[in-house]
């Protein structure tokens, strides 16, 4: 998955070169839990993981012994146009702040039990202003690929992904914009905290942007409206894909990442789902239009792949529920 020789062989691939869930394992994990002792259905989504994560790793009764979190971060030329009210030198103090421990991600990777790695793209050489031209070239965004696909673990049983990128927010509306469609005022938010003028102004940055490259498709999509960090998200996914590891996304801005692959093939996720609901007004919109339903609502939009951490404590919470409870049979209790 990471020899990406162009945009047109990568559409080659398509879902149908890649491994599909193991419906034999998911009817043997839903057959377990039927008969552990509980009311059929009684645990509700914990219930859907247990099966989710079985047909991904082709075991009735998977387990998680070693999960990966990796958070890519890249800087961006659109910020040119003045839509972060934060300065980019942020991107690359977060990074090291990261590396040192200090960030929320942190220490919810230590709660979860996630080994995190940060990958830094080129900070010091930002995308191109994707309101002037592309903000990649497809040799540029094959890199990033390659790089993403490159940092996926081939041993781990679940990947959680997340991005930290200066004006990424933007970003995100952008690719949502353009692959979903809608009006850029549904698009766009406060990001890092832009007020209601600075709002605006993003939805008129996203607004221009999309109409210039509104010829764009596919994965051209990506490298006209994308960042190095989108690009290394959806390498990743496809790794992750290969190696039959389920994905657990981030918020808005990792989930509009992987929009262009759905674009592309909508089958290219279905390894994957969305860790929480973030409190940008588009990702909820986005989650509908590529059929996920978030595991978490607990209104945050921090991003670095916060509540794909955080979920990943509920998918740990249904594993130990589906593997450790006792059967009907097993402990002697009527109604099996």
């Amino acid at each position: 998955m990471t020899s990406f020789l162009n945009f047109d062989s990568l559409a080659a691939i398509s879902s149908a070169g890649l491994p599909a869930t193991d419906a034999k394992a998911v009817a043997a994990a839903r057959a377990r839990q039927g008969a552990l002792t509980k009311p059929p259905g009684s645990l509700g989504r914990l219930e859907a993981l247990a099966e989710f994560m079985a047909g991904w790793r082709g075991t009735a009764q998977p387990k998680i012994d070693k999960a990966q979190a990796l958070v890519f971060a890249g800087n961006h030329g659109v910020c040119a146009q003045g839509i972060n009210p934060f300065p980019q030198e942020v991107t690359a103090q977060m990074v090291a702040n990261f590396q040192h421990g200090g960030a929320a991600i942190n220490q919810l990777c230590a709660v979860a039990g996630a080994d995190l790695t940060v990958v830094a793209l080129d900070l010091e050489r930002p995308t191109g202003d994707f309101t002037q031209g592309p903000a990649m070239s497809e040799a540029e965004t094959l890199s990033a690929l390659r790089r993403g696909a490159e940092a996926v673990d081939p041993s781990a049983d679940v990947l959680i992904l997340g991005e930290m990128g200066i004006g990424n927010s933007t970003v995100a509306a952008a690719l949502g914009l353009a692959v979903c469609g809608g009006e850029a005022a549904s698009w766009v938010g406060a990001g890092t905290g832009a007020d209601a003028a600075g709002i605006a102004h993003k939805a008129d940055v996203v607004t221009k942007a999309v109409s210039l490259h509104r010829d764009a498709t596919g994965m051209g999509v990506l490298a006209a409206l994308g960042g190095r960090e989108q690009a290394a998200i959806c390498g990743a996914v496809l790794a992750a894909r290969a190696a039959r590891i389920p994905v657990i996304l981030d918020g808005f801005i990792c989930t509009a990442a992987v929009a262009p692959l759905h674009g592309t093939d909508p089958a290219f996720l279905d390894h994957c789902i969305v860790g929480h609901a973030s409190r940008e007004p588009g990702h909820t919109r986005l989650c509908e239009a590529l059929g996920k339903d978030p595991v978490l609502r607990m209104d945050m939009a921090l991003g670095e792949g916060s509540g794909a951490a955080l979920a990943l404590n509920i998918l740990r919470s249904a594993l130990a529920c589906h593997n450790g409870m006792a059967t009907f049979a097993e402990a002697g209790v009527a109604g099996g």
